[in-house]
């Protein structure tokens, strides 16, 4: 009769387990969690999403007033209106659309598509600093936790200036890019001064003149109806087929963003 060694018994019977440890789930934070890293960006990207609404609304309530106003202050109304809508739209009170509706409706295509082209330009400039200084680092930790934020920010800054000056040409593109929100977080993405002004300028350009366009349009109409100067099919047919090629390019860029940024590495 042998004697066992009762370790040896419960070494052999009693199989080895491994514990993988669980990495933290970096990815899932709460909007409280997020909204609280970001710090005042936070409260400045809550402002820029509803004060414009509300700043719309009013505009929209005494465009007709205000236009007549800037019309019949000419060149004085022009650096106005310039001046109104770099802050306006730059602090995310009114935007950017709207504007340029008021340009069409109180200058005409002409005079008004410069003027608000310069106008939205020159918003972007401030809105940019102002998102620069309010989010400082935090949005840049924040996008370092989330893997499709990082794969959004590869594709805007991490392929040389080119491709980056088209992939911002191609976000301010489409109508429905909101103008003060796009400023915060291609700012906090560490999009350069140069890239966002140049790809801010091309690519609202059309839109921005669309707006012009539609505004002279309808207050053509409107002499028209009191003149009866040209049947207004001419100027609606203008006016649908300006909408629907515009529609067709937002719609192209919208795609390209897609594409590109989901071609970016995930990990």
């Amino acid at each position: 009769m042998t004697d066992q060694d009762p370790s040896h018994d419960q070494e052999t019977t009693q199989p080895e387990t491994t514990e993988t440890p669980t990495a933290p789930a970096a990815e899932e934070q709460s909007l409280g969690d997020v909204f609280r890293k970001l710090g005042p960006a936070g409260y400045l990207a809550i402002a820029w999403t509803t004060v414009p609404i509300v700043g719309s609304i009013l505009l929209w309530m005494k465009m007709g007033l205000i236009g007549d106003w800037l019309r019949g202050h000419e060149q004085l109304g022009i650096a106005i209106y310039i001046l109104v809508f770099v802050f306006s739209a730059g602090f995310g009170v009114l935007p950017t659309y709207v504007q340029a509706i008021l340009a069409g409706w109180a200058f005409g295509v002409a005079v008004g598509t410069p003027a608000a082209i310069v106008g939205v330009t020159g918003a972007a400039m401030v809105g940019f600093v102002a998102a620069r200084v309010a989010s400082r680092d935090r949005a840049e930790r924040l996008i370092a936790e989330n893997v499709k934020a990082r794969a959004i920010k590869d594709a805007l800054i991490g392929h040389g200036f080119w491709k980056s000056l088209g992939i911002v040409t191609l976000l301010r593109l489409p109508i429905n890019s909101p103008f003060a929100l796009t400023n915060l977080v291609m700012a906090s993405a560490g999009v350069t001064k140069r890239v966002f002004l140049i790809g801010t300028a091309v690519g609202m350009a059309p839109r921005t003149a669309l707006a012009v366009y539609l505004a002279a349009g309808v207050q053509e109409l409107s002499k028209d109806a009191v003149a009866d100067a040209k049947p207004k099919w001419v100027t609606v047919a203008a006016i649908v087929s300006a909408v629907v090629v515009f529609g067709f390019i937002a719609w192209i860029a919208n795609r390209a963003v897609q594409k590109v940024t989901a071609a970016e590495p995930s990990a």
